[in-house]
This record gives C-alpha cells, sequence and structure tokens, in this order.
C-alpha cells in the first residue's frame, strides 16, 4: 500500500486531515532570508498546498507540481495566485534558472532523486535554494499511552518495515541529497511540537498515511475514545536547506 497516489483518493480530506507546518519552521526560513516577496518558488510535490500557501502569503510567486489531479485541483482552488503542474517531478518541463527557490515538503520520500536532484539544480538559479523538510509524526523518546497503542497496532501488521530512508534520519537523507555535488548543506534544524487531536483527527490523519489501513486508522481512533476522547500527540519537523553548487 505504500504508493505516492495513496493520497489522492484521500484528496477530499487530506487538507483538513494534515496538521499545517509549524510557526517555527516558518519563522526560521524567514530567519534564513528565504521567505523575501518577490522570489520564485518551484513546490514539489505540492499535495494540497501545505507549503504552496503559506509562500504564497510571505509574496513569494510558486509553481506548485503536483501528480494527483484530484489534490491539484483543491490545490489550484486554494491558492489561485499559484501556477499548479499536474505532473509528477520526474517528468516535469522546468525553465532553466527559473526559480530562485525550490520546495519538497514532505515529498522527497516519493522521488528518484538520481531524476530530481539534477532537475532541480537546472531550474534553479545560480547559488538558488533548496528547501527539503518532513512532519515526523510520532517522536520515538516521548511515550504516551495513545503511542503505545500506535506500537501495538503497527505490531500486528506484522509487515516489513516502509523502505527508504528512515522519516528520522536526517543525516543520511542529507548525505542522499549532496552524494552527487550539485548541492551543499547549509542549514539542518529540528522543530518539536504537539497538538491534540480527537478520535476524528486521528481517524482523518492515520487514514492518509500511506501504510495504514483503514481498519488500522479505525483502531487508533478507538484508542483515543477509550483514553477519554482526545489526545496530545508530539511530533517533529526536520529541516534541511541546502545551496545549488
Amino acid at each position: 500500500m505504500v504508493d505516492p497516489m495513496h493520497f489522492e483518493a484521500l484528496a477530499d480530506i487530506y487538507s483538513e486531515a494534515r496538521p499545517p507546518y509549524p510557526p517555527a519552521l516558518w519563522n526560521a526560513l524567514g530567519g534564513l532570508g528565504v521567505l523575501q516577496p518577490g522570489r520564485r518558488a518551484l513546490d514539489l510535490g505540492a499535495g494540497t498546498g501545505q507549503a504552496t500557501g503559506p509562500l504564497l502569503a510571505a509574496g513569494l510567486t510558486v509553481t506548485a507540481v503536483e501528480p494527483g489531479c484530484q489534490l491539484a485541483a483543491r490545490l489550484r482552488s486554494a491558492n489561485p495566485e499559484a501556477a499548479v503542474i499536474v505532473e509528477r517531478a520526474e517528468d516535469v518541463e522546468l525553465p532553466e534558472n527559473g526559480f530562485d527557490v525550490a520546495v519538497a515538503a514532505t515529498s522527497i520520500h516519493w522521488m528518484d532523486l538520481d531524476v530530481v536532484l539534477p532537475k532541480v539544480h537546472r531550474a534553479l538559479t545560480r547559488r538558488g535554494i533548496f528547501l527539503v523538510w518532513r512532519n515526523v509524526f510520532g517522536v520515538p523518546d516521548v511515550r504516551t499511552p495513545f503511542r503505545e497503542r500506535v506500537a501495538r497496532i503497527v505490531q500486528d501488521r506484522g509487515a516489513p518495515p516502509r523502505p527508504g530512508i528512515d522519516a528520522e534520519d536526517v543525516a543520511e537523507l542529507s548525505a542522499e541529497l549532496t552524494r552527487t555535488a550539485l548541492f551543499s548543506v547549509d542549514v539542518v534544524r529540528t522543530f518539536r511540537w504537539s497538538i491534540e487531536l480527537n478520535d476524528r483527527q486521528v481517524f482523518q490523519l492515520f487514514s492518509t498515511f500511506s501504510d495504514w489501513s483503514v481498519e488500522e486508522a479505525e483502531r487508533a481512533a478507538a484508542a483515543v475514545r477509550e483514553l477519554g476522547g482526545s489526545v496530545v500527540e508530539h511530533y517533529m519537523t526536520w529541516l534541511i536547506a541546502l545551496t545549488a553548487t
């Protein structure tokens, strides 16, 4: 079930189900001088616009690339100022030196880096910035009764671990992003945050996880109900800021 188009079937709930990126991330990007009005940004794997919207609000012009037709339709409806391209990052045709900033927000793990990194490098201006970040849902060193229940659901699955780089292994991803020498890492940061969710919100959120079934998401929602009707989830967002060399 690990399929990037899993999200397309959930386009109706995706934008509501996924929490926004934390303010600390946007504050950090502002501090790095990335969010300058008039800059041209490329948002790869844009979903329904979780990164596109704040980028537009900061005054950047945004070209959003999203392969899912339904997701792209909702992105376009919510962010009419964005130029939306319905295409995979690997296949999209991009202008050379056409962007000052490229973003892959909770999407890089779906992409073939051998194809995408040279494409992004060509599309960026000299010394252009490539921002890669991801929300990690659940922090291993914070154990709660709800997280114990989540771990039990995953254990009962009996499936092999999810393929690809571990969502929390920022060092490994940084190495992958720089192995072609097209980019160098400038900044790596992590931001910890929390959010209170009820059973409906947990069901919707967990339903959007590509390696979770509907039945498993319902088990998670049932756990919330049994634990009093709401839970505080502890999450993390990591950021890698790279410069085109």
